[in-house]
C-alpha cells in the first residue's frame, strides 16, 4: 500500500494522540472531518495502523518494576522457538517480546509488582524450561521515554 503526504500527517498525529476529535485532525491534515475518517478506516483496514493502545503508568497500577531481559536457548530448532515465543505472547508480564540476531535470542520487557514476583516469573518461565540456555537481566532505574512511535518520513 502507498501512503501519501495526508496519510503520513495522520499517522504522525494519531500516534501521539488517538483520541484527537476528526475536527482537530481535519485541521492539522488540512482534510474533511470525513475524509480523514476515511483514510484512517483503511490505514486500519490494511495494517498499517496495527493497534490503537493508552500508554498506562506502572506505578498506578502497582507495577513498579521493569526488567529488560537477554535469554539464550540451548536449542534453536524451530519448534522450540515458536513454543518460546507463544509463552511470551500469552503471558500478561511479558510487556515485549523481540526475537533478536546476535549472541542473544530473545529480548524481553517484563514488569512486575515486586523482585518476589520476578522471581517466580524467572522460575516459570527460564529456570524450569530446558530449552532456556542462560538469562541476563537488567533492572530499569528510571522510565527515560516510552512509546511505540514510528516516525513518518514522506
Amino acid at each position: 500500500m502507498s501512503l501519501d503526504a495526508f496519510d503520513a500527517k495522520l499517522l504522525r498525529a494519531v500516534q501521539t494522540d488517538n483520541r484527537i476529535s476528526a475536527e482537530a485532525l481535519a485541521e492539522r491534515v488540512g482534510l474533511s472531518p470525513s475524509a480523514c475518517l476515511r483514510r484512517l478506516k483503511r490505514l486500519r483496514d490494511t495494517g498499517v495502523i496495527e493497534s490503537e493502545v493508552s500508554t498506562v503508568s506502572p506505578d498506578a497500577v502497582g507495577r513498579p518494576l521493569t526488567m529488560i531481559v537477554e535469554i539464550t536457548l540451548e536449542r534453536e530448532r524451530p519448534e522450540l522457538m515458536d513454543e518460546f515465543k507463544r509463552q511470551m505472547k500469552s503471558t500478561p508480564e511479558v510487556m515485549m517480546c523481540f526475537y533478536v540476531t546476535g549472541d542473544t535470542d530473545f529480548i524481553v520487557i517484563v514488569t512486575a509488582k515486586s523482585m518476589r514476583e520476578y522471581e517466580a516469573f524467572t522460575r516459570r518461565f527460564f529456570f524450569e524450561n530446558p530449552n532456556v540456555r542462560r538469562f541476563h537481566t537488567f533492572v530499569v532505574m528510571d522510565r527515560v521515554k516510552v512509546g511505540l512511535a514510528v516516525p513518518i518520513d514522506l
